[in-house]
């Protein structure tokens, strides 16, 4: 067993409910009436996309990209998209996130096909998400699509929609689906006293020859001879030591780790962590209390049922759910890697 096999022995343990920092914290409620000094009020007033929004077709200064492991969000589909300023680089980095040039917008749209086994068919948007650097700082944006799908508007407070839809396996499913507020945002894309992208570093990039066009684009200047990659959770030919420590990262890490907003954990969950101590080993947990569901340890090996990181990942209770935002329903294939993962875990002597 791989020495990252053994992650987050006791990885949920520590993890406690986290408060936005004042930073972040709106000075009064976010107001629809003054929309000018955060953003356009129509997703169409950035000239993203031409034709139909719904048709998600770039402009010609817009590029799709795509994504090894895209944090789960209630089995939302998601399109992304890039926009670099004309004659910009990309600061390379092989294990964080990209460093991108001032002006860069970054677009990912959240849709739900109306039967998952014809993902092209029937498609409900619900919200596009911008994060658009501006004067050094990532200003996060949410827009909201209207119920004939032809215009998305900027929402400071959030919103719910209800969605149901036909599953991959012909069942039928439905949630209550949480649009971000402007705080929450930022909240979970907080990186020291910075809102900073998550998904978008070399590792999560590479794949399909997606940074080889980039080269070729100019946007970066220089690959090293061997890319890091980070490997598809759903990839079911990968270690399951590698998919799990994948999962962890895209759905847990953005906070676990000591810039992020569950650093009083003493947890950093990065796939790229190696040291027993960062990720929790023997590590007893901060605060058990409900959190813990009575069970003594994070991981126990070999017993995914006596672990606090299934009993969390498994429990759609907000005091008790880990994540605790970004979802209503559990990820059952996610849980699965995880559970199989620590089935195969050896006792560590």
């Amino acid at each position: 067993m791989k020495l990252v096999c053994l992650l987050a022995a006791v990885l949920i343990a520590g993890c406690v409910p986290r408060k936005p920092p004042a930073e972040v914290v709106l000075a009064e409620e976010p107001s629809q009436h003054d929309l000018s000094a955060w953003g356009k009020e129509k997703l169409s007033g950035y000239s993203l996309f031409i034709g139909a929004l719904k048709n998600f077709d770039p402009a010609p200064d817009v590029f799709p990209y795509d994504i090894n492991s895209p944090l789960f969000s209630d089995y939302a589909y998601k399109r992304r998209f890039i926009k670099i300023p004309p004659g910009s680089t990309i600061g390379y980095d092989g294990a964080e996130v990209f460093h991108f040039p001032e002006g860069t917008i970054l677009v990912k749209n959240f849709y739900y096909p109306a039967d998952f086994r014809n993902p092209e068919k029937d498609i409900r948007v619900l919200e596009t998400r911008l994060l658009i650097l501006e004067g050094e700082t990532w200003k996060a944006l949410t827009y909201v699509w209207n119920e004939a799908q032809d215009e998305a508007v900027l929402e400071l407070g959030g919103s719910t929609k209800r969605v149901a839809w036909t599953h991959y396996n012909g069942s039928a499913m439905e949630v209550n689906y949480s649009i971000p507020d402007v705080n929450q945002c930022k909240s979970c894309h907080l990186k020291g006293d910075k809102t900073m992208p998550i998904g978008l570093s070399a590792r999560q990039l590479n794949k399909k020859k997606q940074l080889t066009e980039w080269v070729e684009r100019g946007w970066i200047t220089e690959l090293p001879p061997v890319v890091p990659r980070l490997v598809a959770y759903e990839d079911l030919e990968a270690p399951i030591d590698d998919r799990a420590r994948a999962w962890l990262e895209i759905n847990c890490a953005h906070c676990h780790r000591p810039d992020g907003q569950a650093k009083t954990s003493g947890l950093h969950l990065m796939a790229t962590v190696n040291s027993l101590r960062e990720l929790g080993l023997g590590k007893a947990p901060v605060a058990a209390g409900k959190g813990s569901g009575g069970r003594m340890f994070s991981i126990v090996p070999g017993r995914p049922d006596a672990s606090i990181l299934v009993y969390r990942i498994e429990s759609t209770d907000p005091g008790v759910m880990m994540p605790e935002m970004g979802r209503k329903l559990v990820h059952t294939e996610g849980v699965a890697v995880v559970r199989a993962w620590i089935r195969e875990m050896k006792p560590v002597n």
